[in-house]
């Protein structure tokens, strides 16, 4: 009989850990991912973490960051032209563009997998009907859709969540379905279905293991496309409203300081963009690690 540690060493990996071991092999999806992570935590414990109050006015009027030689330690990202601290606003800023993207992002994708799990088992006229619809909506820009449904609901955080969450919907829809429905095409689903399989054991055992590569790109795009749409709102005075420190918000509102107080203008969209960069980044890295661990 062998060893328990020669047994250990001939074990062959799971599909998991071939996945877990690709994703740590990826430098910057680790980066990325430990960037994710800061960023979380800041989103959680901005009340606490941020030095001032978002609205509280310190009495220096547009000074600039630490690192020049006329600003100041204590306020390390400068302030803007009513004298609040920018560290401050960006830190209690993403609750309001990263946390509520996130948010929209899970929402949109519970009722898109489900609906598009359920059109993808499914075939026939429904199926084509559903098929041409999709294809008829996404043909539409999500921020375009955002703004009919602003115009509709009015200007307001609230409102723009809403209409984040409807645009993203029929993205989820349309990338499942297409994802399910050629997978029940597959000669390996129809052996199943002669040997007595149903199609809730299909699902859970065949189709959804292996629309995960789609289903995390999908969840990535919606959440970079969230953050996007929302900042834009924002930025076009449509979405969250003066003074919040919303990140498109703090940028629409500084736009003519580009010149005289550029760091108020660079620095909430070097927030925006460092936010979608980091989704990226673990969004891929978390898709070629599920490919690396299905081969």
């Amino acid at each position: 009989m062998p060893s328990n540690s020669v047994y250990m060493e001939e074990r062959i990996p799971t599909q998991l850990e071939r996945s877990w071991k690709a994703f740590r092999e990826n430098n910057l999806a680790v980066f990325g991912f430990w960037c994710l992570c800061i960023l979380i935590l800041v989103t959680l414990f901005a009340p606490w973490i941020a030095p001032f109050d978002a609205q509280h006015q310190t009495g220096h009027l547009l000074l600039p960051p630490s690192w020049d030689t006329k600003g100041s330690v204590d306020f390390f990202l400068g302030t803007d032209d009513l004298t609040r601290d920018m560290l401050s606003r960006l830190i209690a800023g993403s609750r309001l563009t990263f946390g509520y993207a996130v948010l929209v992002a899970i929402a949109a994708a519970i009722i898109g997998v489900l609906i598009g799990i359920v059109a993808g088992m499914t075939s026939g006229l429904k199926s084509s009907f559903l098929n041409h619809l999709l294809d008829t909506v996404l043909s539409i820009p999500s921020l375009l859709l955002a703004i009919i449904v602003v115009a509709f609901k009015g200007p307001g955080e609230m409102n723009i969540l809403l209409a984040v969450w409807l645009a993203l919907i029929p993205r989820f829809i349309r990338a499942i379905y297409t994802a399910v429905h050629a997978e029940m095409e597959k000669e390996y689903i129809t052996a199943a279905r002669l040997d007595g399989a149903n199609s809730f054991y299909l699902l859970y055992h065949s189709v959804l293991p292996n629309i995960l590569v789609t289903l995390s790109t999908e969840l990535t795009r919606a959440i970079s496309v969230a953050i996007l749409d929302i900042a834009a709102l924002g930025f076009l005075g449509l979405g969250a409203q003066a003074p919040s420190p919303e990140w498109g918000a703090m940028l629409g509102d500084s736009i003519e300081l580009v010149f005289t107080a550029p760091w108020t203008v660079t620095l909430p969209g070097l927030a925006i963009m460092m936010s979608v960069l980091v989704v990226n980044l673990v969004g891929d890295g978390l898709s070629q690690a599920i490919n690396a661990g299905t081969e």
